[in-house]
């Protein structure tokens, strides 16, 4: 009896180096959780696009992937152009619609020449102006009469009698294409394409994981084959049962879609459902905020307290509903998509005007329609929206992450304002563009956390959500929310490694519990700057909720921000200044801060209320690209609409919690 004792000493000390045998000394070696943040772009049209091709583009896939990893390649104007630092993954995303027939028709198919429209669009196509004499053109004048007519997008909606043949064929070609480039560990790549319902823009992107044998059991869906989201996802689920594979819907541009893209109703009009929720849930996990057609997190109308809300807003707010399939049969009519920074500068003016007036009845009436429009455009109030739904269907089906992306039609996936090479082949660097397109905006990249950089881990953090929008600088950012967070814990080294062991990261969902059912919840919050880029002006916390009455609300927090400043009376930090010398096109980081950590409690914390949470990092002014072109080109004239400087940012995914 007196060895027992001994014995049993001795068994927990052998367990116990066993455990720590089991567990590396090398700290990497057990670090499970997503450590690399990897940078790219999920929205790009090649010439294989019928509006890129019409518009003068003649960039190819293949180019446009080896531009994105690093290389130097010649841009339609005939520059030679490189990224600063390469991308990390990226899927060309070419219209469904008619997608290579304009190349093809080009290069002499006998097919699509024998068409309704084949050699009508040939011949206008083959005598547009070059894309370098545009450019260079000796004045405005002739500058805009060679874009006018490379912007005739007539031939990108042709009639060309094309099958399912010849549709195979480019797409077989699509996905070929991803395969050469797609290097697992240093560059992935997607197939995909961009699905372009109207009216009016209800434009999705479509991602799949699946490998080419997976990819090549379908074709790309089209509006063509309907203008319904709704058909969409149903075509994209069978896909997933089919084939086992798997696929995302990504939509973008929401900011123009003039109140559709978000709407309390179906396309067809009818009232939401739980299937509805569930699938468009399970397809559409993120969303673009932020691209070259401006951004889409919120606008004034709907966040008049968020000093920071009018942010490269485009969209004005008449009212186009979605036709239903039974309207498109009687009306077929098409609506278009351009809004001019012109006529947003003039719609903010005349706000600016009705608010000095005393309101009128019709006046309020209009005001809260163009509100109730904007509410169903934007991302911030669509995801309050889902926190509605999900108390009526049990399921959220605006229950998005957020990503950016540029939308580039040039082939080129440039989102740097000093290396921005424009929307369309027109908008590539000169001397006219900054007045005649300086509302498209320099935008912008996902940022995504994961394990590796390959299709499977990428397309994963997608899935949970565990992403990120940036405008175009690098910002490092880092996102977790839980219970039990210390003040402390902003200061460690590892972040990630104390985030993931006491919380979940942006995406997830905070879970109460009754051991924390009396605590607010605490998010873990780092922002990097991007180290070629400006410091950070402030990090904030958007919270919304809807509460025990059924009411939706929002807040803006401050919870990190730079140089010493101190909140006003309002509870507002004022601004961070400017060092932007705009003759000169250049800024210094001798204000802001390069880091910004903290550990943020919810000081208004219900926990019966249903809430989300997101983080936007905000940097100090820098040029906007219209300034360095003024500067570049030597221009008189520099353009103020929209303002030559800008403050870029980042957006997180949300952290949502349900009571």
């Amino acid at each position: 009896m007196k060895f027992i004792p001994v014995f049993l000493a001795l068994s927990f000390v052998l367990a116990s180096i066993t455990a720590i045998a089991e567990k590396s000394y090398s700290p990497p070696v057990d670090r499970n959780y997503p450590h690399n943040v990897y940078w790219g772009d999920t929205h790009l049209h090649t010439y294989l696009s019928g509006d890129a091709y019409s518009m003068g583009t003649s960039v190819t896939p293949d180019q446009a992937y080896r531009f994105a990893k690093g290389e130097t390649v010649r841009a339609t104007g005939g520059d030679e152009v490189r990224l600063k630092r390469p991308l990390d993954f990226m899927m060309v995303a070419d219209h469904a619609e008619n997608l290579g027939v304009l190349p093809a028709l080009i290069a002499g198919d006998t097919q699509l020449m024998k068409s309704k429209d084949g050699s009508y669009f040939k011949e206008i196509l083959t005598n547009r102006p070059a894309l370098p004499d545009v450019i260079k053109a000796a004045n405005r004048k002739e500058y805009d009469a060679g874009t006018s007519a490379l912007m005739d997008k007539r031939a990108h909606s042709g009639n060309y009698g094309i099958d399912e043949n010849f549709k195979r064929r480019v797409w077989h070609g699509v996905i070929d294409i991803a395969e050469k480039h797609y290097d697992p560990g240093r560059f992935t790549t997607f197939a995909g394409y961009e699905y372009s319902s109207n009216r009016p823009m209800l434009h999705r992107n479509v991602l799949y994981l699946g490998d080419p044998e997976q990819t090549r059991l379908t074709l790309p869906f089209s509006k063509y084959d309907s203008s319904d989201p709704e058909d969409l996802w149903s075509y994209l689920h069978e896909y997933k049962v089919k084939t086992g594979g798997d696929v995302i819907s990504i939509p973008h541009n929401s900011n123009l879609s003039q109140g559709n893209t978000f709407r309390l109703i179906s396309y067809n009009g009818e009232t939401l459902t739980t299937a509805y929720a569930r699938l468009r849930s399970s397809i559409e996990p993120i969303v673009e905020v932020t691209q070259i057609k401006g951004d889409s997190e919120t606008h004034p109308f709907i966040s008049p307290d968020d000093e920071f809300a009018d942010y490269e807003s485009w969209g004005k707010y008449t009212s186009t509903p979605a036709v239903g399939k039974a309207d498109q049969k009687s009306t077929g009519k098409k609506t278009t998509e351009k809004t001019s920074g012109k006529a947003a500068a003039k719609s903010k003016a005349t706000q600016k005007d009705a608010a000095a007036k005393p309101p009128s009845k019709q006046a309020n009436v209009l005001n809260t329609w163009q509100e109730d429009i904007a509410k169903q455009s934007y991302v911030r109030p669509a995801l309050k929206s889902g926190l509605e739904l999900q108390a009526k269907l049990g399921v959220n089906p605006f229950k998005m992450g957020m990503i950016g992306a540029t939308d580039s039609h040039t082939g080129l996936a440039t989102a740097d304002e000093d290396n921005f090479w424009g929307k369309m082949g027109s908008n590539e660097p000169g001397p006219y563009r900054s007045s005649a397109f300086a509302e498209f905006t320099s935008s912008g990249y996902a940022a995504v956390w994961a394990t590796e950089n390959t299709r499977e881990a990428i397309f994963a953090a997608m899935k949970r959500r565990e992403v990120y929008a940036s405008t175009g600088p690098r910002i490092k950012l880092r996102f977790f929310g839980g219970w039990d967070y210390s003040d402390s814990d902003a200061l460690t080294p590892n972040i990630a490694a104390v985030g993931y062991e006491h919380g979940v990261p942006m995406g997830g969902d905070l879970v109460l519990t009754r051991k924390n059912k009396r605590q607010a919840p605490s998010f873990l919050i780092r922002a990097v700057k991007d180290p070629d880029n400006a410091n950070l002006d402030r990090v904030q916390v958007i919270k919304g909720w809807l509460d025990r009455k059924g009411k939706l609300f929002e807040k803006v927090y401050d919870v990190a921000w730079s140089d010493d400043r101190e909140k006003d009376k309002a509870g507002k930090v004022p601004a961070v200044g400017s060092t932007v010398d705009l003759k000169a096109a250049t800024y210094l980081n001798s204000i802001g801060s390069p880091e910004l950590s903290v550990v943020w409690t919810d000081p208004d914390f219900d926990r019966k209320e249903a809430s989300f949470y997101y983080v936007r990092v905000i940097q100090i002014p820098t040029p906007r690209w219209t300034t360095y072109d003024t500067k570049i080109y030597g221009l008189e004239d520099m353009q103020h609409t929209p303002a030559p400087t800008t403050q870029e940012r980042a957006y997180s995914s949300p952290i949502w919690y349900n009571p």
